[in-house]
């Protein structure tokens, strides 16, 4: 990972300082990263990978200026990939909601969207009995999709001390539905 990090990062100093065959190399490599990282996270919407692709291309480009040096590069490209799927998912739920047909039986919806704000409020209630150094890896990571690498610049935590987050907090949430169970 950190070769990775190295390399993208030199490509893309070198193509801001003028380098043309270097952004090049930076935009192919990029590509090949970006399309694997959306097609974990959009397996059930093969179809927009290649459209999201573009739209993070583009945006990686139009904001390129605005990288900082001193931070890691595949945070940077990351925060911008997890913004531009978030907007995808939000712009299709809402076409999804405007185009999906009304279930007859209004008693199935009500229990579905109980059911979830239950165990959104139950999962809550459990990370809230965790300690913030296991608690917010758990959060960022697991919850809302954000790198190890993201999560430990964001917690001021080494990217080991997040995955030992994870691992202890999964370990105690476990232990504590063993005991409600």
């Amino acid at each position: 990972m950190q070769l990775i990090e190295e390399r993208l990062r030199s490509l893309m100093l070198q193509s801001l300082a003028g380098d043309a065959a270097a952004y090049r190399m930076f935009l192919d490599e990029l590509t090949a990263r970006l399309r694997s990282y959306l097609r974990r996270r959009l397996g059930g919407l093969p179809d927009e990978v290649e459209d999201l692709l573009q739209e993070l291309l583009l945006a990686v480009h139009n904001k390129r200026h605005t990288y900082d040096p001193k931070q890691p590069l595949t945070s940077w490209v990351q925060a911008i990939a997890h913004y531009k799927l978030v907007d995808l998912l939000r712009r299709r739920s809402r076409s999804n909601a405007l185009t999906d047909p009304l279930d007859e039986d209004d008693q199935v919806l009500a229990t579905t969207a109980n059911a979830a704000t239950e165990a959104k409020y139950d999962v809550e209630k459990l990370l809230r009995g965790l300690p913030d150094r296991q608690r917010l890896p758990i959060l960022y990571v697991k919850i809302e999709g954000a790198s190890v690498t993201d999560t430990a610049i964001r917690t001021g935590m080494s990217e080991s001390a997040v995955k030992v987050g994870i691992h202890r907090g999964l370990k105690a949430l476990a232990e504590k539905i063993r005991k409600i169970g």
